[in-house]
């Protein structure tokens, strides 16, 4: 019995490990792929389209209601030190540092890394991609770099707008509920926000867009045959790239604000 459990357990790590050579080895050929024609622009306006503009909707709605619910947190804990003149500072930095990239992040990972998992996992199993290599194209660069390439630039700017809306939430709270002088609220606001707050938020969303799309490539890639095949793909895809978003923001956090 000990022996099964051991044999078992060294199975799974074999496997572990194996799955993770496999995916720096995707990872290193995607950045490889990115910086070597040929380009497809076509695919990668559609994706830039796809990712970008129609998450938009999502990820304001979210910012707005977490600004909003930030700005009701951070004013009832604050009134325990009297302290309530904080809000506007507190939510400011809070969105742009941790909130807005990190939950625009997990949005966009729900929302396109799923897709993205689905589309090529259909793909491969009505064989397209084997039709593209008989067509002499590359799955990789027709198919994979178009849409990290897109993640990559559209999720900072997603993260942005997030941001705005974020801090706008906070604003309608605490000027309709709170009491908040307007102009105080907006003064304070721009006073305490400095620019590598922002900056650092944007940084993130590069870092995240790009994990997002190339987890959905990967196991779309490497999805099982038949429509149980993709779904596993699909919910792989979701469950890994959030968890790759919440671990990758520590790290990013340690390096940015730890001296």
């Amino acid at each position: 019995m000990i022996s099964a459990s051991l044999a078992g357990l060294g199975r799974a790590s074999l496997g572990l490990i194996a799955g993770v050579g496999r995916a720096v080895i995707f990872a290193a050929q995607t950045l490889v792929a990115l910086i070597r024609p040929p380009f497809y622009l076509k695919e990668f306006l559609q994706a830039l389209l796809t990712i970008g503009y129609f998450s938009l909707p999502v990820v304001g709605l979210t910012a707005l209601f977490t600004g909003a619910a930030l700005a009701l947190q951070i004013y009832a804990g604050g009134a325990r030190f009297s302290a309530e003149q904080v809000v506007p500072s507190i939510v400011a930095i809070g969105m742009t540092r941790e909130l807005g990239p990190v939950l625009g992040g997990l949005m966009v990972a729900a929302r396109v890394a799923s897709s993205i998992a689905a589309e090529i996992g259909t793909m491969k199993v009505t064989e397209q991609i084997d039709a593209l290599v008989t067509l002499s194209t590359d799955p990789m660069r027709y198919l994979t770099v178009p849409r990290v390439l897109a993640a990559t630039l559209a999720v900072p700017v997603l993260v942005g707008v997030g941001d705005a809306i974020g801090i706008f939430g906070g604003y309608l709270v605490g000027v309709t509920r709170l009491g908040f002088n307007p102009a105080n609220y907006l003064q304070n606001t721009v006073d305490f926000l400095e620019f590598w707050d922002v900056g650092s938020g944007l940084v993130k969303g590069a870092v995240f867009g790009f994990l997002v799309a190339l987890v959905g490539c990967y196991y779309g890639m490497n999805s099982g045959r038949g429509a149980q095949g993709v779904g596993r793909a699909t919910k792989s895809a979701v469950v890994t790239a959030s968890v790759m978003i919440l671990a990758s923001n520590y790290i990013l956090t340690e390096a940015f604000f730890t001296s």
